[in-house]
């Protein structure tokens, strides 16, 4: 069996911060990591790598040169080999675009059985590449992933997590499973594979590597723009109402006419 996974390098959210002024994200000194929902994604093929003799795992992404370390990082945790996308050609593409590039470069790569990714992307949250990426391969896909119930000839049985359960899907080879946080833990690296990790070549792709043309990729080919980003003003801090129901009742009914919202 082949798999392949989709990973990205995001800035970690938790040091990510907002310039007032001009409305941009303040991306120096800020930390990257692979996205969480990825490093579910690539664990759940290593689990079928492990379970299943011959799997191969590769993994593909679309960033700047430095993403290359994120990648060291997924052939530390057990992937075979990775493959990244880069070129200033690819640089402002949103969704429609990504999914375009990511697509050509797994075609590039070759036949595949199943094609894992994060449910979304923590610094986007659109949730879009994934099904956007199996609708330019023409294959089927499954988002929301929850569990890998079985591997059958041909197909594939999954849970898909709904809102208020979950539903039992089985889906034809090949396919994109977009995988959520509840899926599994992603396992450590050792020491030994973190070694033979940063030895390992990884394939850097430009859009002639994967048959692209420069209007069909990045910001000429993307129809969408993020206008602006902002902090949202800190609200004022909250007050406790104490006392029995009846006198807080009125109290917040007082309060409330105050402020003339009744």
């Amino acid at each position: 069996m082949k798999i392949i996974v989709c990973a990205k390098q995001v800035p970690d959210t938790n040091e990510v911060k907002i310039d007032p002024v001009k409305g941009t994200l303040i991306r120096d000194g800020v930390p990257s990591i692979l996205n969480p929902d990825d490093a579910n994604a690539l664990e759940a093929a290593l689990q079928l790598k492990d379970e299943f003799e011959g799997t191969t795992v590769s993994v593909i992404s679309m960033g700047p040169p430095q993403a290359t370390y994120m990648l060291r990082e997924c052939l530390a945790m057990g992937a075979d080999d990775a493959f990244l996308l880069s070129s200033r050609t690819f640089g402002g593409a949103d969704t429609c675009a990504t999914s375009t590039t990511l697509a050509a470069g797994i075609r590039t790569i070759g036949d595949y059985d199943i094609i894992f990714a994060g449910r979304q992307a923590i610094d986007g949250d659109t949730a879009q590449v994934g099904p956007q990426t199996a609708q330019r391969l023409g294959i089927p896909s499954v988002s929301y992933v929850q569990k890998v119930r079985e591997i059958k000839e041909g197909s594939v049985i999954v849970e898909r997590q709904l809102e208020d359960g979950y539903e039992v899907i089985e889906v034809k080879t090949p396919c994109v499973l977009t995988a959520v946080k509840e899926l599994n833990d992603p396992r450590y690296m050792t020491v030994e594979q973190i070694e033979n990790a940063y030895q390992a070549e990884i394939k850097i792709w430009n859009e002639d590597d994967v048959n692209l043309k420069a209007e069909d990729c990045g910001l000429k080919a993307s129809p969408t723009q993020v206008f602006r980003s902002f902090t949202p003003a800190p609200k004022g801090k909250g007050e406790m109402l104490t006392g029995t129901v009846s006198e807080m009742a009125a109290t917040l009914v007082g309060k409330l006419q105050e402020l003339h919202v009744i």
